[in-house]
């Protein structure tokens, strides 16, 4: 019988059966070779890490930050540190000095593992600020650090020991287990704090939606710093599935087809990219390929999930499945079946063509208050809703504020900001609700559905409420629209600052045989500007009139997280925007 799982590291308990086939409990290819680790090694290695880590001086209550990427290393640290009742505080490879300065100083770090050289020498300047620093481990070698390899070969010979195991026999479940701090572009940051259970139970219940439909292995793609990453990482450790870790979204499709996962987690960002990328490779076809191609995507518009079609319909489906859909399998490795996506609303449109190309997308939706997952579409006949973030989580409630404020409560809900009672006290309520600065309303009284952030919508100057999220992502529905954020708070209309699809507008411009010059020559070319001018009116046309863009403008710059203008999750950083692009913002006014 297998032991219940209470806290992060009974994953850990020697009696699981869950890869006792064999199977891989991680795989990643490093330096072009392809490693994987057994569930006897992540043991092992996770208890003689702990014990090195109370070598160090690393007591119960510590925090340890990690900076670590997406790797099998970055799970010994999390579960050694949670063993000998330390706190994990990750965070983000990419954070600014003025954050991570921030953050070490909020939470009196003790401990730093770091992934490499490269982050380190941008760390060192700030070991002088921090006192409380006992010990830095380097993931891969870096000079004058000691390696973690060093430290699992040097107390290697400690394992089994009753050191480790007595220290983790008295960590309970409601103990403190992580301190995540939430991005934001100025101020201080907030520490959520987790507890064992908080993320137990997150997992656990997601562990039950996964087990309607197992995988045998995922791909993990996002920072596992994010506690959305991290949940899953969770889940899929319960299940028994194998997780391959992929560095970075810059080769994505290259990186599925070779490590051939059946499942993965993602912002919608990064399957609109896959997305662009399919259908970039659509628009180079020819001929009587690139129609089949076309009209297959037409078919899948037209796709829901669970619904009756016709007879004439099905057989459509079937073709466009058999000579267009199958080589996007292909494509993506050939047994990908399933993608969770989750921190912002999907487009529809590509939700709808994923499905009817025989990929199951799992919206669902959270906060890293709530551990994460609130709500999350499932595998039974009646578990999706495009549109929605599916049914509520078993074991959560929700309720709505007048206004519309989701409210949640629940075992998910955090302990509370770490040192900040008084913001503690603002989230959550005395019956212990938690709010959490979401619009949204239930549909069917089963699916969740999210209109936009409480903080974000705003009034014209005419008094007229705008919710820029439902806009915009209405307009990127357009396929010549990458980013776009709608402003106009306290004037006297919206507005619209706008990315185009460069990668889409340079296979228009080649079929319309417009030479493409560079991004900011485009984005002033007469039928440029038109065509995407007729892609605005036509979609303004959904909104009432004093919801329609009256004005906008073109930018040729890359928003990324790396260059701030999105969070670490590809969202808008909306005050950061309105900053960069002050002067721009109040010439576009000057002139409406």
């Amino acid at each position: 019988m297998m032991t219940k799982v209470t806290r992060i590291f009974d994953l850990l308990q020697t009696d699981s059966l869950r890869y006792s086939s064999g199977r891989p409990v991680f795989s990643i290819k490093h330096k072009g070779v392809l490693i994987k680790v057994d569930f006897q090694t992540y043991r092992r290695n996770s208890y003689t890490l702990a014990h090195a880590l109370m070598e160090s001086g690393i007591m119960p209550g510590d925090r340890v930050a990690t900076l670590i990427k997406n790797r099998p290393e970055w799970n010994f640290a999390d579960m050694a540190i949670s063993l000998i009742g330390a706190i994990q505080v990750p965070v983000y490879p990419t954070i600014s000095e003025h954050h991570l300065r921030l953050i070490f100083q909020d939470a009196d770090i003790a401990g730093l593992i770091v992934n490499d050289d490269l982050l380190w020498t941008g760390i060192k300047p700030l070991l002088s600020e921090t006192p409380s620093l006992k010990i830095v481990i380097a993931v891969e070698p870096v000079p004058g650090l000691i390696s973690m390899d060093q430290l699992l070969a040097k107390y290697g010979s400690f394992y089994p020991e009753k050191m480790v195991v007595d220290m983790a026999a008295g960590v309970a479940p409601d103990n403190l287990a992580s301190i995540i701090y939430t991005s934001g572009t100025t101020g201080r940051p907030k520490g959520v704090m987790l507890s064992h259970s908080n993320m137990v139970s997150n997992f656990t219940a997601l562990t039950g939606i996964l087990g309607q439909q197992p995988a045998s292995k995922a791909a993990s793609i996002l920072p596992l710093c994010h506690i959305y990453e991290r949940i899953l990482n969770y889940t899929y450790q319960n299940a028994g599935t194998t997780i391959g870790y992929i560095d970075g979204f810059d080769h994505l499709r290259e990186d599925l087809a070779e490590t051939k996962p059946e499942i993965f987690c993602a912002v919608p960002r990064i399957i609109e990219k896959l997305f662009d990328a399919i259908m970039a490779r659509g628009r180079n076809l020819k001929g009587i390929r690139r129609l089949i191609f076309h009209r297959a995507i037409t078919i899948g518009q037209q796709f829901e999930p669970g619904a009756t079609f016709t007879l004439g319909y099905r057989l459509q489906l079937a073709l466009a499945r058999r000579l267009v859909f199958s080589k996007w399998h292909a494509a993506l490795g050939g047994n990908l079946a399933t993608i969770v996506s989750g921190g912002a609303s999907l487009n529809p449109r590509i939700a709808r063509i994923f499905w009817s190309a025989g990929f199951r997308i799992m919206e669902g939706y959270g906060l890293t208050e709530t551990s994460p997952v609130v709500a999350v579409s499932n595998f039974l006949a009646d578990g999706v809703r495009i549109g929605t973030v599916g049914p509520v989580l078993p074991g959560v409630e929700i309720q709505f504020a007048p206004d519309g404020e989701i409210l949640v409560r629940g075992p998910n809900v955090m302990m509370g900001y770490y040192k900040r009672p008084e913001l503690t006290a603002e989230v959550i309520d005395i019956h212990g609700w938690f709010h959490t600065g979401d619009i949204g309303h239930l549909l069917g009284n089963k699916f969740l559905q999210i209109t936009d952030r409480k903080k974000e919508i705003f009034k014209t100057s005419g008094g007229k409420y705008i919710a820029p999220q439902v806009m915009e992502n209405r307009f990127k529905e357009s396929a010549f629209i990458e980013h776009i954020m709608v402003i106009g708070e306290n004037r006297k209309h919206p507005a619209a600052l706008i990315i185009p699809d460069f990668e889409y507008l340079k296979g228009w411009c080649r079929v319309k045989e417009i030479p493409f010059t560079t991004n900011s020559n485009m984005i002033h070319h007469a039928r440029v500007v038109r065509r995407i001018g007729e892609e605005m009116y036509a979609i303004n046309q959904h909104f009432g009139h004093h919801e329609q863009i009256k004005k906008w403008e073109f930018v040729p710059d890359r928003w990324s997280a790396e260059t701030g203008e999105l969070s670490p999750t590809l969202k808008l950083r909306r005050k950061f925007l309105h900053e960069k692009y002050y002067s721009l913002i109040e010439e576009m006014y000057k002139t409406t």
